[in-house]
Order: structure tokens, then sequence, then C-alpha cells
């Protein structure tokens, strides 16, 4: 009797693929049979489509009704087929003109009245309907989101009665506009620090080249309010950062906020949480806290209040940049290429260490809670700093002498610059073919390297992580070869693991 074909939208991951939804009308006893993989959520749209379609004044079609969702493989989830289905009945039946549909995809959540309700994913769909020529069809609710995906083609609509009034020509949808983003507060000033300028210079050095970074020391000294200053001296965000930022944001729990567009994440877990909380996980697999912090910070406080387990899940994505969630019927690959921002105490009490000399933990103790972090987690972070306490009361301290986060910035800028005309990336993320390109050092550089190595014992991977933020301090000193002082710096940042074993 009627047959359409309507382009919809899926969810694997950050992916949103190509669903493919066919309405046949035939013959018999009034039914509705849904095939190609559905979910719950997406079987119950029945109900929802029947409902909707009455409510908003068209007939329900008196025949058998069959939905295909292709491909058949590919597991639907989610209420975002309702408006293609729907769409797809009205077209079959003749309620609409089918012959328009092929240049439309369409995404959205009906109510049992038939308006639209907001679904996620948004932003991934817009994406590639614009690489696929299409025009976007997304609720009202959703406006916002795919119009951040620049280009024509986005329309929004409040129910499923407007949508198909523009289809058959009576009526115009308006198109998706981004929302006027507010103003977002500054973040934490470095100027606000009262002294410790041997941690400033590590936090600056670290935003220069995009290098983790591992503070350790006693309770009270200032290293979560020193993490609280980094957003504050990192560069802005490019667009193509932006749009991979608030993909996944699209596709998570919590959904995407547009007014944090451009803003970089810093996300900081409470120590509770698991590792499926940190890596992403589910029956449908949505992003954890290392691909929200994708182009942003991940802050762990308390690092060795951790689970073991919780931790050796950053392992992987530290070095490539991405984490693969694997289930039994799907799998899914998130980017993650974060900057790792930790801090921690030298012991339980936190005094191992100390001038004061209060400390009251047994050598075994400080031991047992410095191997809750594992070697290999240990050796992926760059730069390790003490964070001591400081000699003189902070009353006493002079103010006005730290610099504010404006200028910090100005200099990390500038570096992220030289190292993006150099390799078209941050330092920290250069492989092994680049650093023997760009981090070459000879004579008093290379013994000097030689004897850290044998006094530190040193892994190879220590050692290009060395040379990669010796060339960051280059940088930030406008020099084009990496000098001796650089390496000694570099070097230095590289001596905690040795202190921490010896407290």
């Amino acid at each position: 009797m009627g047959l359409s074909l309507i382009y919809s939208r899926g969810c694997v991951g950050v992916e949103a693929p190509l669903v493919t939804v066919e309405v046949h009308l035939s013959g018999g006893l009034p039914t509705m049979s849904m095939v190609g993989l559905p979910a719950t959520a997406v079987r119950e749209s029945k109900d929802r489509v029947r409902a909707a379609l009455i409510n908003s004044g068209f007939k329900w079609p008196q025949s058998r009704i069959t939905i295909s969702l292709a491909p058949a493989d590919l597991p639907k989830d989610g209420g975002g087929f309702d408006l293609p289905i729907a769409v797809g009945i009205l077209a079959a039946s003749g309620q609409v003109p089918g012959g328009a549909l092929d240049g439309y995809e369409f995404l959205g959540e009906l109510s049992l009245n038939g308006s639209l309700r907001a679904v996620r994913g948004v932003l991934p769909a817009a994406i590639r309907s614009r690489d696929a020529n299409r025009s976007l069809i997304v609720p009202r609710a959703n406006a916002a989101e795919a119009a951040l995906v620049k280009g024509d083609g986005y329309y929004h609509g409040r129910s499923l009665l407007a949508i198909s009034k523009y289809l058959s020509g009576l009526s115009k949808l308006e198109s998706c506009e981004p929302v006027t983003c507010l103003q977002v507060p500054a973040p934490p000033d470095l100027c606000d620090v009262i002294g410790l300028p041997g941690p400033k210079r590590a936090l600056e050095i670290a935003a220069a080249g995009g290098h983790n970074l591992l503070m350790a020391g006693p309770p009270g000294t200032g290293k979560t309010l020193l993490a609280s200053r980094l957003p504050g001296i990192l560069p802005p965000m490019t667009e193509q950062e932006s749009l991979e930022t608030a993909a996944l944001a699209s596709v998570s729990h919590a959904g995407l906020d547009c007014h944090n567009w451009g803003v970089r994440p810093f996300r900081t877990p409470h120590h509770s949480c698991s590792s499926v909380a940190l890596a992403g996980g589910g029956s449908r697999p949505r992003p954890g806290e290392v691909s929200l912090a994708h182009n942003g910070i991940l802050f762990l406080d308390e690092l060795p209040e951790y689970g073991r387990h919780a931790l050796e899940v950053l392992r992987e994505p530290l070095e490539s940049g991405s984490i693969v969630i694997s289930r039994a019927a799907r799998q899914a690959t998130f980017p993650a290429r974060f900057q790792l921002l930790a801090a921690m105490n030298p012991c339980l009490c936190g005094m191992a260490g100390d001038d004061s000399g209060r400390c009251n933990c047994s050598a075994e103790q400080i031991q047992r809670y410095r191997s809750r972090i594992s070697g290999p987690l240990l050796d992926r972070i760059d730069i390790q700093i003490e964070v001591l306490r400081p000699k003189t009361s902070i009353l006493n301290a002079p103010r006005g002498n730290s610099e504010c986060s404006a200028i910090v910035r100005k200099r990390v800028i500038e570096a992220r610059r030289v190292q993006s005309d150099r390799a078209g990336k941050a330092n920290a993320l250069l492989d092994n073919g680049e650093i023997e390109q760009f981090c070459r050092i000879h004579g008093k550089s290379l013994s000097l390297l030689e004897h850290a190595v044998e006094q530190l014992y040193l892994s190879p991977r220590a050692c290009h992580r060395i040379l990669k933020v010796s060339r960051t301090i280059a940088d930030l000193d406008q020099a084009t070869e990496i000098r001796t002082e650089h390496l000694a710096e570099a070097i230095a940042f590289r001596r905690l693991s040795a202190r921490l074993d010896n407290f």
C-alpha cells in the first residue's frame, strides 16, 4: 500500500552513523512491528508515535505497519527515532509528500501530545548530516546545539504538526541559531597565590607544553590553590577543539550546555570514583571523566586515595590520547587527550619530609602509601615537584610582586605558537621521530642526561619526557636550541620519585 524511506542518525561512542528508517504499509490486521535491533526505548516508541499522530490530528493507518531500522546489525537506542518513524508513517500513508524527504534527516523524541523533546547526541549528528549534504530537523530544545556546527540546513520545530506543515509546504521552520553565550566567570588569578615561585614556574611550563604535572607536599601548602589557577593561563581553544569537546558532552549523561562553548573543561572527580566513572562505560557506552576532560584538564586531588584499578585506567589514554570501551555487544572509542594535574601528600599524615618533624608514620606505612601509585603511571607524568611549607608566615610575605595570570598566559600562548609553527602540536604530543628532530642535544647536555639516567634510574620514556619538557623551557626562553640550563631544569622536575623513596 505504501513505502517511505527516512534518514536519521544513531549514536556509537562519539560517532553518529546513518540510520535509514523504512516504513511499509501492507494489507492485513492493523499491527505494528519493528526490526533492526531496537532497544527498549526504541520499541516503546510505537505507543508514543501512535498517540502523537492521533493527538496532532492525523489519521492512524488501519493496516499492517512494518518498520525497519537499517543497518540491521547496528544496535539502536534512545528516543531520537520517534520523529523519523512518525514522519515515515505519515509519508507512507500519503499524509505528507514523500518525494522531498531525501534531503532531510530527522532526530527527536515525541511526547504524547505531539510536541518534541530534546535528545542527546545532536551535535555529532549535525556534523555528519553536514558532511552528507542533508538538512537536519531537530527539536527546538536542541536548536542551539545544532547551530554550533557552521553551515546552513539546520532547522528546529516545536511539534510534529509544525514539521509536517513544513514538509507539505504550508509553513516554514526556523533555522537553528546559536545562543548568546553568557559571560563566563574569569578563572582564579595566579597573583592571588603568595610565594611559591618554583611551583608557579612549573605550572607555567606545564601550560606552555601541555605537560602532565604532579605536586606533592604537606597539607595546606597551596597545591589545590595552584591547580585552580592552571585554566587561567592556558591558551584559548581552537574551533576544532571546541567542537570535539562539545561533541563528547553531547553524548554524555549530563548533556551539552551551549553556554560552555569554547571553555576548556576542568574535571575534578572525587577520589571515591570508580574505574568505570573515570574510563566510561555502561551497556550503552558513555564517556567517562578522561574523555569529558578532552582538550582540557583532569585534576586528581589526593592521588593515592584513588583506587589502584582506577588509577591504572589512566595509563593507556595518557599515551594514546583515546580510550576504547569494549562490551560483549558493543565497542566504542572516545578521544581522551587531557592534561593530567595531580596533587598528593607524601604520607598518610602528610608531614613526611617536612621540617617540622611531626610525622609519626613508620617507614613501612610511608612505603605502603607511596606504592598506591604505580611506577608506570608515575613515569608518564612529565613534571613532578614538591610544594614545601614556606619558611616564613604568609602574613609577613610581600604582596603585589606576583605576576597575574594574563601576563603568564601571554608567554604561554607565544610558546604554543612557536610549537604549532614547528610541529603543528604541543611539545607534550611529540612522537619519537619528532623528538629526534626537534629536541636534539649535544656535548655537555648529552653527558648531563646520561649522568641523570644513571643516578635517577630513568627509563627511556622518562628521557623522552625530559627532552620534551626541556624543549618547552627553551621555547619559553625564546631559544632555538636546547641549552644545558634548560635540560638541567627539566631533569630537576623528575627527582620527586627519588625523594619520595627516601622520606
